[in-house]
């Protein structure tokens, strides 16, 4: 028996069911795009938030207060490696000494030091600053020594008017050093040759690999001579008749606070609490210290790249500088 009613064909056997499945595909395909390009929207805006929260972060301390300073004791950190890619770098020490000089209601700038020195170069430029705001402001300076203050640091200390630190304290180290290895006997013995062309014969002289003359050795103990005398004028300066020297004061050594009191490289016992009560007069203490926040730490971390990512996102913003 014939059936009368039979079961409806697939889908696929209906007309036009290739132009449908299309449709249905292309939609499928314009939904994924949607989807994405609002996930691509949604990543620049959170980049664009966190590079303009950094870039607040970089500038929150930089605006000026125009509240009235009251009278206090201007505090300046000086920790760690004297160098011009640290924290206690020249140009970040100098910037926190105009602001510090500036304010009126600062009634003396006290440096805190506890540094093993570092950069020659960094502590002269930091001495004379020093030198020239204090006659350009009227203002002292004190140096007040936590653990140590040698070599650099001690260079810096040495412009302020008086300097005091804690019995034990570890002052001095007036010397100059150039260190570095030699690995040519090293290299003898594995087989290793060494192949540097320079022009000039003495460009490589420093070179670890090459062996150094006679002459070269003389030469680079006359930069360190020279380094050595102008470090002993700027503590001859500083320190005037008060520097009792004998021949081991500009030896290199280190001594304990109490004993460079007796010395005279440093004036007495005392803390930054005591400074700024007793001979300052001003027992509130601001600190002027310029110090890294962090977008300044990223910045330096990760260099060009976090700059480089930043001119592309503007880029693809359609943000340019004219």
């Amino acid at each position: 028996m014939q059936d009368l009613n039979p079961p409806p064909r697939p889908d696929h056997d209906a007309p036009g069911w290739e132009r449908a499945t299309l449709e249905k595909l292309a939609f499928a395909a314009l939904n994924e795009q949607r989807a994405a390009r609002r996930w691509k929207v949604a990543l620049r805006l959170v980049w664009l938030g966190l590079f303009a929260a950094l870039l607040w972060l970089f500038y929150r301390d930089i605006a000026p207060s125009s509240a009235p300073s009251t009278p206090h004791t201007a505090l300046i950190e000086v920790r760690g490696e004297i160098a011009s890619d640290s924290e206690a770098s020249a140009q970040s020490i100098i910037a926190s000494l105009r602001s510090a000089f500036e304010d009126a209601g600062s009634q003396a700038v006290v440096l805190l030091i506890n540094s093993p020195g570092g950069s020659p170069v960094q502590a002269g430029i930091v001495n004379d600053e020093i030198h020239r705001l204090k006659a350009l402001h009227d203002k002292p300076v004190y140096a007040v020594v936590e653990e140590t203050c040698a070599s650099a640091a001690y260079y810096i200390a040495a412009a302020a008017d008086n300097i005091y630190v804690d019995k034990a304290s570890l002052v001095g180290s007036i010397g100059v050093l150039m260190d570095g290895f030699g690995f040519t006997g090293l290299m003898d013995k594995v087989g290793v040759e060494r192949r540097l062309m320079t022009a000039g014969e003495n460009k490589g002289f420093l070179d670890p690999f090459s062996p150094q003359t006679e002459a070269q050795r003389t030469h680079a103990q006359a930069m360190l001579d020279d380094i050595h005398r102008q470090f002993i004028e700027v503590v001859r300066k500083g320190r005037g008749d008060r520097l009792q020297e004998t021949p081991e004061t500009f030896s290199g050594l280190v001594w304990t606070g109490q004993r460079a009191v007796a010395m005279g490289l440093a004036d007495d016992l005392a803390s930054l609490e005591q400074v700024a009560r007793d001979v300052v007069k001003a027992e509130e203490i601001v600190d002027y210290t310029q110090r890294e926040n962090v977008a300044q730490r990223l910045a330096r971390r990760f260099g060009a790249g976090v700059g480089e990512s930043a001119m592309r996102l503007m880029r693809d913003w359609g943000v340019t500088l004219r």
